[in-house]
């Protein structure tokens, strides 16, 4: 039994060159199933193997590994199993795998046929068996017959041989019996050979060296091989040789023809034959000469050359190469002419020295250098604007340059502002010219230039320049719906500011605090809307800025007048309870409201008393009680925007009833407030139709809290039931800030006679029951609204 060794791992060395050759591993007998008990030589064969050296051996079964190692490299087995071996210098070999049978029937078979290779097939049969008529089968059809064990000797395999193998034989008691199937591929001992020739491109009188290149399988590399060559079907030399090549001593522009190989085994009697090789035997080229066509040392940008580089002598195929000033420009192969021609578009750069070089396989030749001067003609010019900032702002010098990236010089550049010249300048040695502009904000709009060498003239793109212009002080104008704004009204602030370019950014300010801001991208003025409360009353303005600094407007004064609200009326007495004699004490006061308000009181619809607060808040008056008074009061507030009235407040009087002669005086008093009311409330009217019209506001001041606050009237007895009708007027003589206010009492016979005398103001019965000259002087944001005074006694 082998000392085998257990793999526990096994890694492959990492980096293993792959030019490696590998051990091969062979066998007698030549054999991979053989019976049980019988011994199988196992031989490796590895690269520069040597006696003394040590062979791994490597046995896999049933996934067991096994490490083996000999001095030597041969190795007799009995067990079954794939096996490996590695000499030193060799890889691993490839896996054999043997089979140790105890079938009574098997087929001796080699593991690897290749071309070529002798095969002997033998049926075996076991010595103990008793079999008849044995049969060899290739691909399940018997070969041959024979009583005894058949061998089939193959002297050369070759495809046709390919197949699948095995025997059959019966026992004396006619039961089948049948071997192991063996499958024969035959390999390629080598490939197809290939013919190379060395030098690949002899000269003439040089030596040729031809090679018939192949490699034999690994597994088959002690087998020798005989070659031959041929020439256009002529064979070299004396025919077959074992040398692969074949050596030419000096060969000739006559020996370019075409030349192959072949390669065989030497115990076989066809070979295989290369691709045939077309050798050429080269001439080396003399010096080219370039020229020009159209001949001439000029030429302008834009032809078309052509350069010719032609070889006086010389084997093709020929590589051309142009060169300008030395830089390598185009490459051509020849292979049918001596001369190569190279079109050559011009440009200001082609401008310099020209040569041509010429090689086929023996080293470049160079031709003389050919001068060649391009004559350019300007390129369409580029126009640059350049101002001190990154914006051109009046009173900027700005300057214009005008260049041309290409052109043979002088060049003459011109200047165009809306295709009107501004000047010219020249650049006697080529590149741009410039001038300068001092900007206003006439110079705004699209600019050129153009360049002039006498050979073109080319106009430039053109320019766009804006000249920005600071804005000017902005106008801010108040646009209500009325001639007063009120509360709830809707007013158009708009600021303009008449100069400075776009875009302008407006921003809007109340009392100094910025209400909003608004873009005029293009210009112009801009608007915003305010919905009104009382705060916004004040001082206004607005700025206007374009980048180059803000400018802000004058200051506009704005009044918001507030309606009244509802007011509140409410009695004082001087006890619990109202009694005749009393002195009732009656406030109407409206919480919210522009002054001056008018407060007028009522008893049971009937006007009592009017009463004005310039300043605002309430108003109050007194009335001595009398058994009349009984029933409900209530008050009224008015400031020009709309009257308000209260909530009805009852009061009860007790105690005795007045006279006849009293509640007379009572009622003429209460009427006479009544027209006096009125009176102002005309003059209020007057004073805003005059705001209206375009006038300045024309009352005065109301009377003061005093006059409102006095003491209670004295009535007096009217004889005969005197009706007093009030005529009421306002003069303001020559329209000026004079005003005087009139209002009379006419004695009333009938309705017709007042209506009659209504009109005028110079009636006989007519008396003046008040009177006042005031100049108008309205305070700062309050309506003109005129109170009245009290009754005249």
């Amino acid at each position: 039994m082998l000392p085998w060794v257990s793999l526990l791992v096994l890694a492959p060395i990492s980096g293993q060159l792959e030019a490696t050759p590998k051990s091969v591993i062979s066998l007698r007998p030549p054999w991979t199933v053989v019976f049980k008990g019988e011994k199988v030589t196992l031989t490796c064969n590895g690269f520069h193997l040597r006696t003394s050296q040590k062979t791994t051996w490597h046995r896999e079964h049933h996934g067991r590994k096994e490490l083996h190692e000999t001095l030597g490299n041969t190795l007799e087995v009995q067990e079954p199993g794939e096996y490996r071996c590695q000499v030193q210098g060799s890889l691993l070999s490839s896996r054999v795998a043997l089979l140790f049978s105890q079938a009574l029937l098997i087929l001796g078979a080699p593991f690897a046929v290749f071309e070529g290779d002798p095969v002997v097939l033998q049926c075996r049969v076991k010595r103990e068996a008793a079999l008849e008529t044995l049969h060899l089968h290739k691909n399940g059809k018997p070969m041959y017959t024979s009583g005894k064990i058949p061998d089939v000797y193959i002297p050369h395999a070759s495809l046709k041989d390919n197949g699948a193998y095995h025997c059959t034989g019966v026992k004396k008691d006619d039961s089948p019996v049948s071997s192991n199937t063996v499958k024969i591929q035959v390999q390629e001992l080598f490939p197809q050979p290939v013919l190379k020739a060395s030098p690949s491109w002899p000269t003439e009188g040089g030596p040729l060296t031809l090679t018939c290149q192949t490699q034999l399988a690994p597994q088959r590399s002690d087998v020798q091989l005989w070659f031959r060559f041929f020439r256009d079907g002529q064979t070299l030399g004396s025919r077959w040789s074992n040398s692969p090549e074949f050596q030419i001593t000096a060969v000739w522009s006559r020996d370019s023809r075409s030349y192959w190989c072949q390669a065989k085994r030497v115990t076989s009697r066809a070979g295989k034959t290369s691709q045939e090789l077309q050798i050429n035997v080269k001439i080396p080229v003399s010096q080219p000469v370039l020229t020009l066509s159209p001949p001439g040392a000029q030429a302008a940008e834009g032809e078309v050359v052509t350069l010719h580089c032609k070889v006086p002598r010389g084997s093709f195929p020929i590589t051309y190469q142009l060169y300008h000033e030395g830089v390598p420009l185009k490459k051509e192969e020849g292979s049918a002419q001596r001369a190569m021609p190279f079109r050559l578009p011009l440009t200001a750069e082609r401008s310099g020295h020209y040569f041509c070089s010429a090689d086929n396989g023996f080293g470049p030749r160079c031709s003389e250098a050919v001068g060649l001067s391009v004559i350019v003609p300007v390129s369409r010019p580029v126009l640059t604007l350049r101002a001190p900032g990154a914006q051109a702002v009046v009173g900027d010098v700005l300057e214009l340059r005008c260049e041309a990236q290409r052109g043979s010089p002088p060049i003459l550049y011109r200047f165009y502002h809306e295709d009107v010249a501004l000047g010219s300048s020249s650049a006697p040695s080529g590149g741009g010219a410039s001038i300068n502009l001092s900007l206003t904000a006439e110079h705004s709009g699209n600019y050129s230039c153009e360049a002039d060498n006498a050979l073109r003239t080319q106009r430039s793109n053109t320019v766009s320049l804006s000249v920005t212009v600071p804005v000017s002080r902005p106008v801010l104008t108040l646009g209500a719906p009325g001639a007063q704004a009120a509360v709830g009204d809707v007013v158009e602030l708009r600021c303009e500011a008449h100069r400075g370019s776009p875009p302008i950014l407006y921003r809007f300010y109340h009392e100094d605090v910025a209400l909003e801001s608004s873009s005029a991208p293009l210009g112009r003025g801009v608007s915003i809307n305010l919905s009104l409360t009382a705060e916004h009353s004040g001082n206004y303005s607005c700025e206007a800025d374009n980048v180059l600094g803000a400018q802000r407007s004058e200051v506009v004064t704005f009044c918001v007048i507030v309606p009244v609200s509802r007011p509140v009326l409410t009695l004082g007495a001087p006890g619990a309870q109202a009694a005749v004699g009393d002195v009732l004490e009656l406030r109407c006061e409206a919480q919210r409201g522009s002054p001056p308000i008018l407060y007028r009181f009522y008893h049971e619809g009937v006007a009592l008393e009017s009463s004005s607060t310039p300043s605002g808040g309430g108003a109050s008056f007194n009335l001595s009680l009398t058994a009349d008074h009984s029933g409900n009061f209530s008050c009224e507030a008015d400031n020009g925007l709309g009257s308000q009235r209260s909530e009805a407040v009852p009061l009860k009087v007790t105690g005795l009833t007045a006279n006849r002669s009293g509640l007379t005086a009572t009622g003429v008093a209460g009427g006479l407030v009544s027209l006096a009311g009125l009176a102002a409330l005309a003059l209020v009217s007057y004073c805003r139709l005059s705001g209206k019209a375009g006038g300045r506001p024309t009352s005065g001041p109301s009377r003061s809290s005093s006059d409102s606050n006095s003491q209670e009237p004295t009535y007096h007895n009217v004889p005969g039931w005197v009706e007093m009708q009030p005529v009421y007027s306002n003069v303001n003589p020559q329209q000026g800030e004079v005003i005087y206010s009139e209002v009379r009492g006419i004695q009333k016979k009938n309705s017709h006679a007042a209506a009659s005398s209504a009109p005028g103001l110079q009636s006989k019965d007519s008396s003046v029951i008040y009177a006042q000259v005031k100049r108008a002087s309205a305070p700062a944001c309050r309506p003109q609204l005129l109170a009245s005074s009290a009754p005249h006694r």
